[in-house]
């Protein structure tokens, strides 16, 4: 099964729809998998042309921007794994800013991911799939797959052509990519 990642589209401060090179990098996807910070409606719809989409829902939702940025988990079943979905995933140890590397440096390692990780999505999860920092992330940990497809339109905080991920699913196995939509042919 072939997924397509995407967060932080900051729709409409970012534009009208997110930016055209999304719907050549989700070529061939069966699902779309959107981590949060959308604002509005009409980008869950301009996704749908492409595949189905599932969305961490935000208590704040129709608050805009200004509102805070948390949402609620949500766990999906896709090719035979399971999914967390968040848009701000906040661990022990680690705040909210999960940037790369920064599991590996901060987690105590005497404490169990899937462990933590089950108190977030109320069962066991072996990818979690993130947003908020705008920064891309594909990193392994106790066995538990982490990616962050960064933003669409907003690199290190500047309005710029960010990235969206890739997650390719089998019963045997899961790998992710980093697509950067500044390479995306037109």
């Amino acid at each position: 099964m072939k997924i397509g990642l995407i967060s932080d589209t900051h729709i409409p401060s970012m534009g009208k729809e997110p930016p055209h090179q999304v719907v050549r990098a989700f070529e061939g996807v069966e699902l779309i998998l959107h981590a949060g910070d959308i604002y509005t409606h009409s980008c869950i719809e301009w996704l749908e042309r492409i595949a189905p989409v599932r969305s961490s829902s935000s208590w704040a939702s129709s608050l805009r921007e200004a509102a805070p940025r948390n949402s609620q988990p949500i766990t999906v079943e896709a090719g035979g794994h399971t999914i967390g979905l968040v848009h701000e995933l906040i661990m022990s140890s680690l705040g909210d800013d999960f940037l790369p590397g920064i599991m590996a440096r901060r987690f105590p390692a005497n404490e169990s991911i899937p462990a933590a990780l089950s108190t977030i999505f109320d069962k066991p999860v072996d990818i979690v799939v993130f947003g908020y920092t705008h920064e891309p992330l594909v990193e392994t940990h106790q066995g538990v797959l982490f990616i962050n497809p960064g933003s669409t339109s907003m690199l290190k905080q500047v309005m710029k052509l960010g990235s969206v991920a890739i997650l390719e699913l089998t019963p045997q196995g899961r790998e992710a990519r980093i697509i950067q939509l500044a390479e995306v042919p037109e």
